[in-house]
């Protein structure tokens, strides 16, 4: 039997744009499923980078972007999309995100080459903006009572977890049968469906206040993810010290800065600072941003070590993370039950606890290496996921008041993807820097790679972006036949040592994060009032 929910009259809204009477869950079903356009399409693109990186002749730097490029321009638009949703109705900015999406995707399925692809992967993540904002402010608009709002989000939770198990399989499915390109075309045609289903459930909602934009603001916060993503993904190649990297940096750092100013001084900002004056609220976002780092950054990376050090096909790389998606889509069911037990501050520290601790076991089976010890820890972080996935956001969301669902929405996710693209940026870092140090200093038998034989072949940095980019195909072509099998040998166990560092490194975090959290929420807090900071001069 379905559950019913009253749902009383949003700010702004008449009674002719409420959900049909006893009907919520199509409206919530339809909003969930804007939010997992976003999961869909950075697991289908995580199982097809390496034959993209292939087709397109791309190494591991260039194949970064096309994750990053997505997730820079989608975190630095979070915020205003969430802003316009509130001014302009989530409903009519919803459908205009399902809109720009399918032409976005079409895009990348036809894009010739790599820079191309980039350039519609930050298009396709300005227009995810404009759809997962409007649907999660739709949901936290709707569903407001605690009960209402722990069961919406439990099912939001079990949607995110149901695309995690079919995404990665589906792509690979398809990319094997019919190539990468259908595999991200098809989801042109899911978001012209999402479209069609918003007009028929979705009702439309505003901020009736019309809390003016940010121009100077949305550049800036663009500008700080920028600076740093660029940093951290041209630092192995370019050299940590170079005016380019550092030049990077440096213009993230300034930036943000201007940033956290400009919106102190703002009478209605895009974020109110005044909410990170309160511990639970910034122990809520902290537990977001470490969980997309540790959990859902490590899934964008792990088809690329399945298929580059494995040996695995798109297909293959796609069933190798359903211990993780699996996990994903069982554990929210157990969260309404477990509230019983625990607070939402012990759901936050044990999630971050279990991701933290899976994330370790899959640094150790990298290490050794290990197919049944990999898929027991992939299952231990999708666990953790599970547990933390709706937890935080039902955390971040209660905290704004009703009227402003979408700066929560906006925070929310910002906090997420923002922490996947430092964590997807930071992770693949460690993992090709270290592998790169691996193969200088000791990643072969005897521990150069001279002593092989290649005297005619690729440098040790050559070498290492050949190995980080899995074209082994290539590595192949240009090392003597003398010793090529110990030499791919030797490769591999570098791969491997690499891609554990950088998981040891996401397991730590997790487990740092855990404590903070833990500190932050061990008091209660209630929201500011919107537009008072004391903080602001």
């Amino acid at each position: 039997m379905t559950r019913e929910i009253a749902l009383p009259a949003p700010a702004g809204a008449n009674a002719a744009d409420q959900p049909r009477a006893g009907r919520p869950l199509p409206l919530l079903l339809t909003a969930s499923a804007g939010c997992a356009m976003t999961i869909f399409d950075t697991n289908v693109t995580a199982v097809v980078l390496p034959a993209i990186g292939r087709d397109l002749g791309s190494g591991f730097q260039g194949t970064q972007w096309v994750v990053s490029a997505y997730v820079l321009c989608f975190a630095a638009l979070l915020l205003p999309a969430g802003a316009i949703a509130d001014r302009l109705g989530r409903r009519r900015v919803l459908l205009a995100g399902s809109v720009l999406f399918a032409l976005a995707s079409a895009g990348c399925a036809v894009a010739p080459s790599i820079a191309l692809l980039c350039l519609a992967r930050c298009a396709l993540g300005g227009a995810t903006a404009f759809l997962l904002a409007p649907a999660l402010a739709v949901i936290g608009h709707a569903f407001h009572g605690e009960d209402a709002r722990t069961w919406a989000f439990a099912i939001w939770g079990t949607v995110m977890g149901l695309v995690m198990v079919v995404a990665p399989v589906g792509g690979g499915a398809v990319a094997g049968l019919a190539g990468w390109r259908v595999a991200v075309g098809f989801e042109a045609p899911a978001a012209l469906l999402l479209g069609l289903a918003t007009l028929c459930w979705i009702p439309e909602s505003r901020d009736d206040s019309r809390r003016p934009l940010d121009p100077p603001g949305i550049l800036l916060f663009a500008g700080t993810m920028l600076g740093i993503t660029w940093g951290l993904i041209n630092g192995p190649a370019g050299g940590w010290t170079s005016a380019s990297t550092l030049a990077g940096f440096a213009g993230g750092a300034l930036s943000g800065l201007g940033f956290l100013r400009g919106e102190r001084r703002r009478h209605r900002p895009m974020r109110d600072l005044t909410l990170f004056l309160l511990p639970r609220f910034v122990g809520a976002v902290l537990a977001m941003g470490a969980y997309a780092a540790a959990a859902q950054g490590m899934a964008s990376l792990l088809p690329l070590y399945l298929q580059n050090g494995r040996g695995r096909d798109a297909l293959g790389a796609g069933l190798g993370m359903l211990p993780f998606g699996f996990a994903m889509l069982v554990t929210p069911r157990l969260v309404p039950g477990l509230g019983r037990y625990l607070s939402g501050r012990a759901l936050l520290s044990l999630g971050l606890l279990v991701t933290g601790g899976g994330d370790l076991i899959v640094a150790v089976a990298m290490a050794m290496p290990s197919s049944l010890l990999l898929g027991a820890g992939l299952a231990v972080i999708g666990i953790g996921g599970g547990l933390l996935n709706g937890e935080t956001t039902r955390a971040i969301v209660g905290a704004i008041p009703r009227d402003r669902a979408g700066m929560a929405s906006g925070i929310s996710t910002t906090a997420r993807f923002g922490g996947i693209l430092i964590g997807f940026s930071l992770l693949g870092t460690i993992a090709a820097q270290t592998t790169r140090l691996a193969i200088a200093t000791g990643g072969t038998p005897d521990g150069t790679l001279a002593g092989i034989g290649v005297d005619a072949g690729a440098a040790p940095d050559d070498l290492a972006s050949l190995v980080a980019a899995g074209r082994w195909d290539v590595i192949a072509r240009t090392i003597p036949p003398d010793g090529a099998d110990r030499l791919i040998g030797a490769l591999h166990r570098a791969y491997d040592t690499g891609f554990s560092a950088a998981m040891t490194v996401a397991g730590v975090l997790a487990l740092v994060a855990a404590v903070a959290v833990a500190v932050l929420t061990k008091t209660p807090g209630r929201p500011a009032k919107l537009g008072s900071s004391p903080i602001r001069r």
